[in-house]
């Protein structure tokens, strides 16, 4: 028994100087791709209005957190295909999940954006200047677009040029149709002219693309419902063989080639799930 502690001790003597001598060997590329995590990391929290001044203490967090799992599976369950598993799951599900959250934002922000301009041009219309009718935006304009129009209200009032709100407003929210929407805004502002009218020429595009968007999104369900139910077959599947045959079901589960069947199976599903999404993602 201590011969075999003296062992594991050994083995995990030399994975972690075989670790940290990989890590210091790439340190550039490895600060590299942690700046580039931090940045788009950051990016989402800013379009989703979640504060970031925390981010890097949270992804060191999330880092070790991934490091600890990986050795802990190869260490503890005695496989490396399941601790590799494992570490790629835990470091793509969230930056995942945080990148759907944040496009569902995005298109919320869009789908209400026609009618703040339709509000917009009535404003104008009605003979309030651009800055008050942004404050009627700020003010009646439902939730999340309201929380960007007070930002940018906001920033105007405590003395930051109209234009260089609206142009990070843009930068910020990655909206094709809140940089049009802001584009009118800078023109009208810098050059003058009939901004009701071409705020309400960019609101009826702005509604034809949503309404050919939702077309297609109506069209592509049932395949996209499709998609769900091939990546949750495999799972299905594996249970039902569980059932006629544990013996040899559990294999997968305790020999080495099965953690790779198993593994390489997991991947392809995730794979192939997320290209059906892609495919059918409509781009109008």
């Amino acid at each position: 028994m201590t011969g075999n502690q003296d062992l594991l001790l050994l083995g995990c003597l030399c994975s972690g100087i075989a670790a940290a001598i990989l890590v210091y060997s790439g340190r550039d590329w490895l600060a590299q791709a942690f700046a580039w995590m931090e940045a788009d990391v950051t990016d989402k929290l800013r379009r989703l209005r979640v504060r970031t001044t925390r981010v890097r203490f949270w992804l060191v967090l999330w880092l070790v957190g991934i490091a600890v799992a990986f050795f802990g599976f190869w260490l503890l369950v005695d496989s490396l295909i399941f601790a590799i598993l494992a570490a790629v799951l835990l470091l793509a599900a969230p930056w995942y999940l945080l990148r759907r959250m944040a496009e569902f934002y995005r298109r919320k922000i869009e789908d209400q954006l026609a009618d703040a301009m339709v509000t917009l041009a009535n404003a104008v219309r009605a003979g309030l200047s651009l800055a008050q009718s942004l404050e009627i935006l700020a003010a009646q304009c439902p939730r999340p677009i309201n929380a960007e129009f007070r930002q940018i209200v906001a920033e105007y009032n405590l003395g930051k040029p109209l234009d260089r709100t609206l142009i990070e407003a843009k930068q910020r929210l990655k909206s094709e149709n809140f940089a049009l929407f802001a584009a009118a805004l800078l023109a009208s502002h810098e050059h003058g002219g009939r901004l009701n009218e071409t705020v309400e020429r960019i609101a009826g595009s702005v509604l034809e693309l949503q309404r050919l968007e939702r077309k297609v999104l109506s069209e592509t369900a049932q395949a996209r419902k499709s998609a769900v139910y091939m990546a949750i077959a495999p799972v299905i599947f594996l249970i039902g063989f569980y059932i006629m045959d544990p013996a040899n079901t559990m294999l997968l589960f305790t020999q080495p080639l099965g953690h790779l069947l198993l593994g390489m199976a997991v991947m392809l599903d995730v794979i192939a799930y997320l290209w059906a999404r892609a495919l059918l993602r409509p781009d109008i």
